[in-house]
């Protein structure tokens, strides 16, 4: 038996204003890394800022929900087996 999907993290979820410009760099490095063997490439994946505390990722300025929205569907994914590199 697979473990849950996680739940979206919703944009204003209030634990996204604690994220640090550096930390989501961090995690835009481990998505990338994620991502390769999967042929997902964010290659010009950046931050960009920030808007009313909330750090911007710069894929379409997504917020740093999406980022670790994506994340936590690949690594379900590989977890599960659903997704085969």
């Amino acid at each position: 038996m697979s473990a849950a999907r996680p739940a979206p993290i919703a944009p204003a979820d209030p634990g996204m204003r604690d994220y640090t410009e550096a930390q989501v760099t961090e995690l835009i490095s481990e998505l990338q890394e994620c991502g390769r063997p999967l042929s997902l490439l964010w290659g010009s994946a950046r931050t960009s800022g920030t808007v009313d505390g909330h750090v911007l990722v710069n894929f379409g300025n997504a917020p740093v929900s999406t980022l670790l929205n994506l994340l936590n569907l690949i690594r379900y994914a590989e977890g599960s087996g659903l997704w085969e590199s």
